[in-house]
């Protein structure tokens, strides 16, 4: 009963909001609505698709409605006592030491609104806490600036890849004036993809900075801290593409790291996972094979735009603290293993982060490839044996 009434309270807030806002503003937006993610003047929280998100939206309505109701009864005896006993109309103040009746119930109401706050509240935080007896279990670590996720229980078990925002994207931001684009900033190359209707647990950590994961229409929002691992987890209940980002400031791209869920049916799901079984094991190169110039600059193309193109440019120029790639002296230096050791381990306190998570051809390919592209023909080339030596 209390539910309902929240609920159609809130609604009628909405759309007195919602009128207002069409009355004071009659420009047309160019931008819609992204299903799953914001919308164009959105007043209220994302629309839930979990028990925990939809609990999330309650409780912030009953807080906010009994927040305002205790300042209208306060404010308003208040501001009435000052009126109807002003001065100018005869009123004498009363004198009087204390009341040990009004002692004691402006100390037992309050104790009661507080505990009434505090139950749903404690319950709430108690039920997003519970990760036991997930479904499935998902590693997510956060890099300077991309997310990346290892499936290391339930079905699809062993699939691991990065989720970089797609290059289209940020070559808009760069440009400095962005066509209209419902998902700006929101498109990424590899999405996270789950089942629907089963328990999601989501083991959160980073590699370099403090970093946040946070889905609205999840209701979920965990810190990623270097060195510390934390979990949350989400049962979404429908098909669909969900948004987030990342909610804590990590670094000069801290916009350039959305969070994209993809939630599937069980059998397209199914089918996702067979599919990126399938992709993992044709990447699974024989580190001993030996490659021709050409094949791995090809190969190291495709790396690179998908994993370097976004910082060091795709010009190879760089761009601030990101050091250029064409004339760098470690890529045109004779001694391979410098840059090797670079790309496998990254660089204490820069920007550039360690790649380890990439197979050794990967690798050998995208070094080969900058070591013969641009201004930089060195002619040189990296084999996947020569990676597999150096790595620790």
């Amino acid at each position: 009963m209390m539910k309902n009434i929240l609920n159609k309270l809130a609604s009628l807030l909405l759309a007195a909001s919602a009128w207002a806002g069409t009355a004071a503003f009659t420009v047309a937006h160019a931008v819609n609505d992204l299903p799953g993610g914001p919308a164009v003047r959105q007043l209220n929280l994302h629309p839930p698709v979990t028990k925990i998100a939809e609990e999330l939206v309650w409780l912030h309505w009953f807080m906010l409605i009994l927040c305002a109701v205790i300042f209208v009864a306060v404010f308003g005896v208040m501001f009435y006592s000052i009126w109807k006993h002003r001065k100018s109309v005869g009123h004498k103040a009363a004198t009087f030491h204390e009341s040990v009746t009004v002692e004691i119930v402006w100390t037992i109401i309050p104790f009661i609104i507080v505990i009434l706050m505090a139950l749903p509240a404690t319950k709430m935080v108690v039920a997003m806490k519970d990760t036991s007896n997930a479904d499935l279990t998902i590693k997510a670590t956060g890099y300077q600036w991309k997310w990346g996720y290892d499936y290391l229980k339930g079905e699809g078990e062993g699939i691991g890849f990065l989720s970089t925002l797609d290059p289209a994207q940020r070559a808009m931001s760069s440009s400095g004036h962005p066509p209209p684009t419902d998902d700006y900033l929101l498109k990424v190359d590899h999405p996270l993809v789950v089942p629907v209707g089963k328990k999601i647990r989501i083991i959160v950590t980073a590699d370099d900075v403090i970093h946040s994961f946070m889905v609205p229409s999840f209701g979920i929002k965990q810190d990623a801290i270097p060195g510390f691992v934390r979990d949350t987890w989400f049962r979404a209940e429908k098909t669909g593409d969900f948004y987030g980002q990342c909610v804590e400031l990590c670094g000069k791209e801290h916009a350039y790291m959305p969070i994209h869920v993809k939630v599937l049916a069980a059998e397209d799901y199914s089918k996702w996972v067979d599919g990126e079984r399938k992709s993992l094991a044709a990447k699974m190169d024989d580190p001993s094979k030996v490659w021709t110039l050409a094949d791995l600059g090809a190969r190291g193309e495709k790396v690179y735009a998908a994993n370097c193109a976004a910082c060091h440019q795709p010009n190879g120029k760089g761009a601030g603290p990101i050091k250029p790639l064409d004339g760098s002296k470690v890529v045109l230096s004779a001694d391979k293993s410098q840059e090797v050791a670079t790309v496998l381990n990254g660089r204490a306190n820069t920007a550039m982060p360690a790649w380890k998570q990439l197979s050794d051809t990967e690798i050998a390919a995208v070094i080969t490839f900058t070591k013969n592209n641009w201004s930089n023909k060195t002619g040189q080339l990296v084999q996947p044996s020569e990676v597999l030596a150096l790595r620790k």
